[in-house]
Formats: C-alpha cells, structure tokens, sequence
C-alpha cells in the first residue's frame, strides 16, 4: 500500500515548481501587430500548429519608455483559427523561466519555440540563465514539456540544461535562439545561436538527449541570430536575422537592424547555401522570424516596434502570408509583404521633410548609423545609433553638412532639429554638440539663409530656427565640429525638420535619386 502513497508523493514534488495552466483572453486584431494597445509588448514569434489551431509562442517586452534593455521576464501565447479574421486569444503569462527550471535565474525569457513530439505532448527549448554556471556566459537552453500548450509546464530534463557552454561539448557562444524540426522520419533536430555563431546537432527521440556531434554553420550570408528551421517539399529551409550591413547590403544599412535571409539544404544538419532576403528591416533594431503551414497557406510571423508606445525593447508580433516561388528549385521564398492595421489619414502639418530624400557630407554614411532616421518622423527618448545620422569616424573632419532635395521647389520658413551626443560642448572627442551651425538653401549657388534666428545647439531638445519665407529645392544645415586644430567632436542628428508657412497633408519621399544641387 505504500507504493501509491510514493507515487502521488513524486507527482505533487515534480509539479511543486511547474508552472499552472492559462486562460485566455480575446483579442481583436484587424491588422499588424496583433497587441498594438501598449498594454502587453509581445516578441520572438515562434508559430506551431495544433490541428484546426495556429498558435504563437512570443516573449514579453517590459521596458520602460526609454530603457535600453531587453526586460523579459516571461512568455506568453497567441492563438486563432483564422488569422485573416483578426480574431485572437492572448494567454498573457504563459509560464516563467524560474518557475519551471529549478536550475534556473529568473528574467530573460528569451526566444523559445514550442513543437509537438512523438508521444503527443509540448515541449518548449527555453533560453535562459543557468544559476551555477562555470561558463563565461550563463545563457543556457533548458527543455520544459506540457500536456497541453497553455501548461501547466514542467521541467522535461531536471538535471539541467541541454545546452550550454559545458554542454553537451565545450563553447564560447552565447546559447539563445533554439529552434527545433520534428523530420518526417521522426528525427529531431535543434539549432541555435547569436551574434555570428549558428550551432546544430541531432536529439535522440526522447527530445532531451543529444546524440552526434554539433555542426558550426558559417555558410548563411549575415547571419546574426534568430534561426528558423523548417522542410517543404523535401527541402530545408533556415530562416535567420542577418546583419551583413552597407550602403549596398541587400539586407540592412546599419549594424543594429536586420533583415530576415534565408537558406537551403538539402539534409538537416546541412551544408546550407544562402538564398536571399524576405523581409527588409522593419521599425525595431531585431527581427525575428518563425514561419508555419497553416491551413494551406504559409505565414511569416516576425516582431516590429508599431504598437502604441512600441520601440525596439518594446516589440509586437506581427503576421503576414509568405508566397513561394515554385518555377525555380529548391522553391523560393518570395520577399514578404507587410501589412498594417488601418490609420486614420495623417494630420496636416508644416513639416515637409518627408517629401524630401535626405543626403550628407559623409555619404556612405557609417554603417553605425541610418540617414533614414533625419526624417522618418520618430524620435526617441534614448536613441539607438540606427536611430541617428551621425558623422563620427576615427578622424572627425571640422564641418559636415545634411541635405535634403526635393522633386519640385518648396517653400519654408522655418526649420527644427533635435541633436544628439554622448560628449560635452566643447568636447574634441566623440559626439557632442556642434560649436555653431546655420542653414543655406539653393538658389543657382549655396547662399546662407537670410535673416534667420538664432541657431541654438543644445542636445535632446528641439531647436527651432524662423527666417523669413524662401523657396528651394534644396536645403542644408551646416555643422562647426566642437574641437580645434587636428581634433573634433562628431555630430549626430535625430530628426530634422523643414517647415512651409502652412500645414497641408504630408507627402512621403519620391522614389529614384534626384538631381544634386551644386
């Protein structure tokens, strides 16, 4: 009779720590991003499908406003049975990473994926921090399994992690980002990695134990983080955030921004060979994608900064359908097209840069930073360096310049712009305020604009300039480096506007170069 008693015993300690079921709440969602209110920030989409049900597993962003860290302290979940319809359910708070894995330190919910095994149950790859670690970093990958996916969730492998930096061999990479593909022969294979470093190896069929020896991909283009394995029609596919940057990089101008690449294999562990881009850069720094078959149609789930408050520590899941290209083999993915929710039509306003292209002193601009943001209307309370124009390089020239052109000549009377630095005025080093500053304007030649007000340099605030009405194509804000001699301060920009003497609904920037003024 003691052997029941034993039983239940090891059941109530097994589930003393797991974590307890969710219900859900209903979402409406006619468009992108699913959670676009600001009361729950939602990231690293990982899609599955469970018979007539998509479902997204996604971490939870909790940064304040202007906090430049990734505060993520649980996962959450997303289902629907159409995503067409815009109909969801939010399960807010999934499970915590403490409350599943003794083994484990609490925050950092990092990218996980969710996938149905053999025996009919969930299992979630978990990054996150391992307590007790002899690693130079602590990042681990931990297995927890549920019955069903809402949970409750328990620890499938309690001894530890699966991965880490002494598991299962020795490695100096940071291990985040699993991503998991149950094959058609019932294999299990599991891939992982960031910032460059992409491992894969083998699982047994238990889930848990690895088997073979790890493989380093270095292959895909980019590749920077956030795998995504999946098959089609006999072909592997990995889906990555790549980050191969430069003016002419087919994936990102700036360091800080991704696009997601994609590559092919025709084995799961490889050799893979890249294939290309399918989304361009989207409004946050990372992206990250997950891609799923769901009721005849392929989807692309991915994160942006779009929602109410959004940021890039502050992302929202976002789907679209992704298209294949079957003319060529292995098929293709076609680039994505995004989708939003319907806005209301854009107020009007006396700013007119977005109707300009935007140029500079420093072309090609340091990869560092993104012209783009001069006049892409957002500013930031805590600006990243994709977030700026800036013209820092190891040896600072004494003046720069920013342009903007336009298609037809428009009249201003006035400008804003908001600098940035991480010097002193004054400073000769690094990015400070401009020791002085005007504005010229095209008109045959470069001319000063005429009786303008004083040009003000004070970092983090708007600094606004009045003049008396010109008309031109082009307009420039000339910048004096804080410094002297050899030695100078960069400048960097956040937004810069140009204003007409009347508001009227605001153009976007033409397509194609312009012709140069001068």
């Amino acid at each position: 009779m003691r052997r029941p008693v034993l039983v239940a015993a090891i059941s109530a300690l097994s589930l003393a720590g797991a974590s307890t079921a969710q219900t859900g709440v209903p979402v409406t969602a006619p468009g992108n991003p699913i959670l676009a209110d600001g009361r729950y920030y939602s990231t690293d989409p990982a899609p599955i499908v469970d018979g007539d049900t998509l479902w997204i597993l996604a971490g939870r962003d909790e940064a304040e406003a202007g906090v430049n860290d990734f505060i993520m302290n649980e996962w959450q979940l997303l289902s629907t049975k159409d995503p067409a319809a815009g109909r969801w359910t939010h399960y807010p708070a999934l499970v915590k990473p403490e409350a599943v894995f003794a083994w484990a330190e609490p925050g950092r919910a990092y990218a996980g994926q969710i996938v149905k095994g053999p025996d009919g149950r969930f299992y979630l790859y978990a990054p996150v921090l391992q307590r007790e670690s002899n690693g130079a970093d602590k990042f681990a990958i931990g297995v927890a399994v549920a019955d069903r996916i809402t949970g409750p969730w328990r620890d499938a492998h309690p001894a530890g992690p699966i991965v880490s930096q002494t598991t299962p061999v020795a490695n100096d990479i940071q291990n985040i980002d699993p991503t998991v593909l149950i094959d058609d022969d019932g294999r299990v294979y599991l891939y992982w990695g960031t910032f460059g470093q992409l491992r894969g190896i083998e699982l047994a069929r238990d889930m848990v134990t690895t088997k073979g020896a790890e493989v380093a991909v270095q292959s895909l283009t980019g590749f920077f983080e956030a795998p995504w394995l999946m098959k089609r029609n006999g072909t592997y596919y990995m889906l990555y955030a790549g980050n191969n940057a430069g003016p002419d990089s087919a994936c990102t101008p700036a360091v800080y921004h991704a696009c997601i690449a994609y590559g092919t294999a025709a084995s799961p562990l490889g050799p893979w060979t890249y294939r290309g881009t399918v989304l361009k850069p989207v409004s946050s720094t990372t992206s990250h994608p997950g891609a799923v078959a769901f009721k005849g149609q392929w989807y692309l789930a991915y994160h942006t900064a779009d929602a109410v408050g959004g940021g890039h520590f502050r992302r929202s899941v976002a789907i679209d359908r992704l298209e294949w290209d079957d003319s060529v083999s292995p098929a293709a993915i076609r680039p994505v097209v995004t989708t939003r929710r319907p806005v209301p039509p854009p107020v009007p306003t006396r700013n007119v840069a977005a109707a300009a292209q935007a140029h500079a002193s420093n072309e090609p601009v340091p990869v560092q930073y993104w012209i783009k943001a001069l006049n892409d209307g957002i500013v930031r309370d805590a600006p990243l360096p994709p977030d700026l124009w800036g013209s820092w390089s190891p040896d600072n020239p004494p003046q720069q310049w920013i342009e903007y052109r336009w298609p037809q000549p428009v009249t201003l009377d006035g400008s804003r712009i908001r600098f940035w630095a991480d010097h002193p005025a004054g400073a000769n080093e690094g990015v400070a305020p401009p020791a002085a500053w005007h504005l010229e304007y095209w008109d045959g030649a470069w001319k000063r604009v005429p009786g303008a007000s004083a040009y003000a340099t004070a970092p983090d605030v708007w600094q606004a300039v009045r003049f008396p009405a010109i008309t031109t194509r082009c307009l420039r804000a000339v910048f004096d480096a804080a410094g002297s001699g050899t030695r100078h301060a960069a400048v960097a920009v956040s937004e810069w506007e140009a204003l007409a003497p009347r508001a009227a609904p605001p153009v976007t920037v033409p397509a194609g170069p312009l012709p140069t003024c001068g």
